[in-house]
């Protein structure tokens, strides 16, 4: 017998990278922002997500199997930590527990980075529309600060729909402290416009995105021309399963078409979100 024959077979890699939490933010009881330790040879595209979950809970003294989901990354592609955005679910598998990580703790995250929300899916145009809801804003906080974006579009509208005013996270962020970014604070100064709408409280711009775009105050408000331009405007939509799908045909019927990292075109959704 060989002393090949007698080595112990090589570990298998792990698919996950074990990362410090550095931070954690809760904005409302149904909400709340963390960040983690960058592995250094982790590679992504501004607006990609990746699996981020928890070890599974032993039983029996049996480990469990982990737990995850896809979240889209929050930080731009030059981020030395990267950030997730999170909604709390008293009995969901994951964020039941994910929601009480503490900085020093550990998440899981994969190694594969992957998604449609990314600049490479579009083609060239004048104007981008990020339309999300919920913590369907994340990827835009990513795309928001990736210089690329401002060197393709001339501006950049990032428009965030959630029920209460309270659900507004990062609302200081896109009117405030991203014109003090010292990579892209100037150009989100001149080509970033913020444009939120809350639909279940009194607001300044109330209901439903695709209720203002349908009614065309989404266009007044910005000073627009009704309507999309498909010779100039692209868009990317992240959120509720139900606005992909009904901006996604509103967009359809100003002559916009969905694109994706082998066919670019003028608007983008992702997929891994909503079924």
């Amino acid at each position: 017998m060989t002393d090949a024959a007698l080595s112990p077979a090589p570990a298998k890699a792990s698919p996950f990278n074990e990362l410090e939490v550095l931070w954690v933010r809760h904005w409302t009881d149904s909400l709340f922002s963390f960040g983690v330790k960058r592995p250094e040879d982790f590679r992504f595209r501004s607006g990609e997500f990746v699996m981020i979950g928890l070890p599974g809970e032993a039983k029996d003294g049996v480990p469990g199997k982990p737990v995850l989901r896809a979240y889209s990354i929050a930080s731009p592609c030059w981020a030395e930590e990267l950030e997730f955005f999170s909604i709390k679910v008293a009995d969901g598998p994951l964020t039941s527990r994910l929601q009480k990580i503490q900085p020093g703790d550990t998440v899981l995250m994969g190694k594969k980075p992957t998604g449609t929300l990314v600049l490479d899916a579009l083609t060239g145009g004048e104007r981008l529309f990020l339309i999300g809801t919920g913590t369907g804003l994340a990827p835009w906080l990513s795309v928001a600060r990736d210089p690329e974006t401002y060197s393709r579009f001339g501006h950049v509208y990032v428009i965030h729909t959630v029920r209460s005013v309270a659900d507004l996270a990062y609302r200081d962020f896109f009117t405030r402290e991203i014109h003090d970014d010292p990579l892209i604070g100037e150009e989100a100064q001149a080509q970033l416009t913020y444009y939120p709408t809350v639909t279940r409280e009194d607001f300044e711009t109330p209901g439903r995105i695709t209720d203002r775009i349908k009614s065309g105050d989404f266009f007044r408000d910005l000073g627009l021309p009704e309507g999309f331009d498909p010779a100039r405007d692209r868009a990317m939509l992240c959120g509720s399963m139900a606005m992909i799908k009904e901006a996604g045909e509103l967009l359809e019927t100003y002559g916009l078409k969905e694109g994706s990292n082998a066919e670019p075109a003028d608007y983008v959704l992702e997929r891994a979100f909503v079924g």
